[in-house]
């Protein structure tokens, strides 16, 4: 029977159907011990992952057995995609099955942002009444930039729209009929940071997108806009984002994602009540939902690929 490792968390029901088909070895807090998984990851035919274990040069060299690394989620930066392909380990990323939630997110993070309702939050609690204190705004009529125009930023678009915002990417890799179906505008990346009100980041990191958004690039930004990274966190420059918004270069701020996870104390400790923003802990793509059908498609894809 093939043995199959998992270091983070995965639904129940998910695992139980492995179990039928596998020898399992479930401990959702495996990551933290990486010395641990080095040491036992030369038994197992199997290994699934979610965004915090480091499937790396050292681990990798010491999976002998390994031929299937599923990824609860999207993003493969934790994993060298180099070495799998050499080693010819099938990388299964669950593309498109958190979605709706990261959708979601970014939509709702957009409203709290635009009506400064932490702001308003943060006064009304202190016993004042701050109606008229600060000014908020409507979704509606307003320019949704999208940077990166793949599954989760087609569903955004739609979503925006819905609130009769007009959405605009920038993404070189759109075709004609992608745009055409969506009745979006496409334009180059220094237009749209320009024009943009709410800005979405949706990219992959690479070297092209390690802070990307940087000083220079808040500096282009004319219209003081939202943003927002629920895709990975060092596109962002963090520092250059604090500064950006103290300079009221920009009008508030969503981060999901940032450059160490969890957030470092150097990041946090300027964040007080008087910034327009939002900070969680990478779980724009991780609701109810969507872990049953991360979790259900993995599944699905292993017992696959070994029958």
């Amino acid at each position: 029977m093939k043995k199959v490792l998992i270091t983070e968390f995965m639904n129940l029901n998910s695992i139980s159907t492995l179990k039928k088909k596998f020898k399992i070895n479930y401990d959702k807090n495996l990551w933290k011990d990486e010395k641990k998984i080095s040491n036992i990851i030369s038994e197992y035919n199997g290994l699934i992952v979610r965004n915090k274990t480091q499937v790396n040069k050292i681990l990798l060299d010491k999976a002998k057995n390994l031929k299937f690394i599923g990824r609860l989620g999207v993003g493969l930066d934790n994993i060298n995609l180099n070495i799998c392909k050499k080693l010819k380990i099938h990388v299964q990323p669950a593309t498109g099955m958190n979605a709706d939630a990261v959708a979601e997110y970014v939509i709702g993070s957009s409203l709290h942002l635009i009506k400064n309702i932490s702001l308003l939050h943060n006064e009304t609690k202190k016993g004042l009444w701050p109606r008229t204190s600060f000014t908020s705004r409507e979704l509606k009529g307003k320019i949704f930039g999208l940077l990166g125009f793949g599954t989760i930023g087609k569903k955004v678009c739609r979503l925006a729209k819905n609130f009769g915002a007009e959405v605009v990417s920038f993404d070189p890799y759109i075709s004609p009929t992608v745009q055409k179906k969506f009745n979006i505008k496409l334009l180059k990346f220094n237009k749209l940071i320009k024009i943009s009100d709410i800005l979405s980041i949706h990219l992959p990191l690479n070297n092209e997108t390690l802070n990307l958004i940087n000083f220079k690039t808040f500096s282009l930004m004319k219209k003081k806009p939202i943003i927002i990274n629920s895709s990975r966190g060092s596109i962002i420059n963090e520092t250059d984002l604090i500064k950006a918004y103290k300079k009221k270069l920009i009008s508030g701020f969503a981060l999901d994602v940032f450059k160490k996870e969890p957030v470092s104390k150097d990041f946090y400790k300027k964040i007080d009540s008087s910034i327009n923003c939002i900070i969680t802990p990478h779980i724009a793509g991780v609701t109810y939902e969507s872990n049953i059908k991360v979790s259900d498609f993995i599944a699905k894809k292993l017992i696959n690929f070994f029958n």
